[in-house]
């Protein structure tokens, strides 16, 4: 199957103005994203779908494809679906603009995941709590998951079904499926939680899990930024 992984890009952030540009390394943060999803095995195209010029730029300076989307859309599924638009492939890959440590190979577990599951939609990731996590925290979105390997329920709250994992916050999609997804209405429990991904439940689709050892942190804030950095440097820059 042919797989392009889709990077939705925002100039705005609340909490950390710009940060997809953030430079400190020497590569704009979204070049670094870009590089971790090139680098799977199973990914054979990566887009930027950008909010402005400013990211597109950054990104094809870098040899990466970008696509200019409408700065108003909900989320990033939304943008992803347009960006995608006249483009031929089988699965989607949404790999968030903020984890430059995000690790290649979970991204080809999601892939695979999809392609094992002809009966799902779409496939997520998931992970063991670490240890001392408080699973009470509603900032830890949480996923059961079925002894087929589906997804039952997400939440902020505990869930008492399933197996309970932290849910990790990456997705495959069938193509055919983003022209679907965009269409659905809202439901009452994705409103509730502010999670999206009930959507796809609520209406009665299907998700496949992969369950992954997490070895990678999205970025916020600045602070978080700078951890990056270091990290980044004692790694030799790689």
């Amino acid at each position: 199957m042919s797989v392009i992984a889709v990077i939705p890009a925002r100039i705005a952030s609340t909490r950390f103005p710009r940060k997809a540009l953030a430079d400190t390394t020497g590569l704009p943060l979204i070049v670094h994203v870009c590089q971790q999803a090139a680098s799977a095995s199973r990914v054979d195209r990566v887009i930027v779908a950008a909010d402005g010029d400013e990211i597109i730029q950054a990104v094809e300076a870098h040899g990466f494809d970008a696509v200019a989307t409408d700065p108003e859309h909900p989320n990033g599924t939304s943008r992803i679906q347009e960006a995608i638009q006249g483009i031929d492939c089988d699965i989607v890959v949404n790999v968030q603009g903020d984890e430059p440590e995000i690790n290649p190979v979970d991204i080809d577990a999601a892939i695979e995941c999809l392609e094992r599951h002809d009966e799902c939609s779409v496939a997520t990731l998931a992970t063991s709590f670490d240890p001392g996590q408080d699973q009470g925290d509603r900032n830890l979105v949480k996923i059961a998951v079925d002894e087929h390997g589906r997804a039952m329920d997400f939440s902020r709250r505990v869930l008492e079904q399933g197996h309970l994992y932290r849910h990790v916050g990456l997705y495959a999609y069938r193509r055919t499926f983003l022209d679907i997804y965009v269409n659905l209405p809202p439901t009452g429990p994705e409103q509730e939680e502010q999670l999206e991904q009930l959507r796809i439940l609520g209406h009665g689709y299907r998700v496949a899990v992969a369950v992954v050892q997490n070895g990678w942190a999205g970025i916020d804030t600045p602070e978080q930024y700078e951890d990056f950095v270091q990290r980044w440097n004692q790694r030799g820059g790689d």
